[in-house]
């Protein structure tokens, strides 16, 4: 019995073959997904320290629309797109001055549908290595059966059985499996390592939006007052 690569392709049934192809896919497109996350990933970190660098005196001067400008230049950054998308709102707000609502509320409302949106994006192509996480076991095991109805079938049309008869085509079909898990154990690996990165992601995303949000309270209060006293 050999276990050559080449040799169990070769004895491989048309449709256990066609489930080895199906697994090989999976195991492609959980590789694509998981390099471009890292790649994604790693652009944002490096884009959102240069946005911080350039973003901080800017915040500290209270400079809205600059930061603006300065946000959209740094689109790669999950951070500078949040920043950018909720100081508009905040200017768009503040220049209305009309409504039930200050600026800094619908501010805050729109924070909150910016943080999700970001969130989607950034667990874009999860939900691929889930899949083949959980169904790439399955898919194996289904190669497996169809190898082993084959190896069976054969036994009937040749009229003769014994476990000699059928042990390398049991082998072979036992190999479905196998490869079935390989696909799937790394894909639950990647997936939980880039699930937990985009958890902490978001949270230190969150922390800086109401980071952000507190000094444009703070600041259109004190704007506030000085119109108040500009009036009087």
């Amino acid at each position: 019995m050999s276990f050559d690569i080449a040799h169990i392709i070769a004895s491989m049934s048309p449709l256990s073959k066609a489930i080895a192809l199906v697994l090989v896919v999976m195991a492609v497109l959980s590789i694509g997904v998981a390099v471009e996350r890292w790649i994604a990933f790693g652009r944002s970190a490096k884009d959102s320290k240069l946005f911080v660098t350039a973003a901080a005196p800017l915040i500290d001067e209270w400079k809205v629309e600059e930061l603006v400008k300065v946000a959209d230049k740094h689109s790669h950054s999950a951070l500078a797109r949040l920043f950018g998308a909720i100081s508009k709102r905040y200017l768009r707000a503040a220049n209305d001055g009309a409504g039930g609502l200050s600026p800094v509320e619908l501010t805050r409302n729109e924070s909150e549908r910016q943080k999700e949106k970001v969130g989607v994006e950034l667990r874009r192509g999860l939900n691929i290595l889930a899949t083949v996480g959980s169904i790439a076991p399955f898919v194996g095991l289904l190669g497996t059966v169809i190898g082993i109805i084959a190896a069976f079938q054969g036994i009937g049309a040749q009229g003769s059985g014994g476990i000699a008869a059928v042990s390398t085509g049991i082998a072979e079909a036992l190999v479905e499996t196998a490869f079935g898990l390989m696909v799937a154990i790394p894909a639950v690996i990647l997936f939980n390592y880039l699930n937990a990165r985009v958890t902490g992601m978001e949270i230190a995303l969150a922390r800086s939006v109401g980071e952000l949000l507190d000094e444009m309270e703070d600041h259109y209060g004190h704007g506030d007052a000085e119109r108040k006293k500009a009036a009087a």
